[in-house]
């Protein structure tokens, strides 16, 4: 079963940046995204990109998250800038294969997971 590796959380001050990759096997990222998930709180989308390379943020992410991949479609990458405490979850990349359309922030459109990584954002 095909499974995605996170890596590049960790903990840092508000106003501060962090990168996160994903590994998956090859033509993975397709269709791919991040979501993230607090205490307590349903998990949400946050970054999306499409097979064409589309992209598509949540409203509370736009202008500092950037989503992007290799051009082998073998890594996912969620660049993170002026953190807040709000950012604080375990975040997870996700992939659907090389599948066309929009770019897409509903979990049910991917079938490919990761395990999660804590990102942690002090004020």
């Amino acid at each position: 079963e095909a499974h995605l590796v996170e890596s590049g959380g960790g903990s840092v001050q508000a106003g501060g940046s962090l990168r996160l990759s994903c590994v998956g096997p090859k033509y993975t990222y397709g269709r791919a995204a991040w979501f993230r998930q607090a205490p307590g709180q349903e998990r949400e989308g946050v970054a999306a990109i499409s097979y064409a390379g589309s992209t598509t943020y949540a409203d509370s992410v736009e202008g500092r998250f950037t989503i992007d991949r290799t051009n082998a479609k073998t890594t996912l990458y969620l660049q993170m800038d002026n953190l807040f405490a709000e950012d604080t979850a375990m975040y997870y990349c996700a992939a659907a294969g090389l599948v066309e359309g929009r770019p897409s922030l509903t979990a049910t459109d991917y079938n490919i997971w990761g395990r999660g990584i804590q990102v942690t954002v002090s004020s």
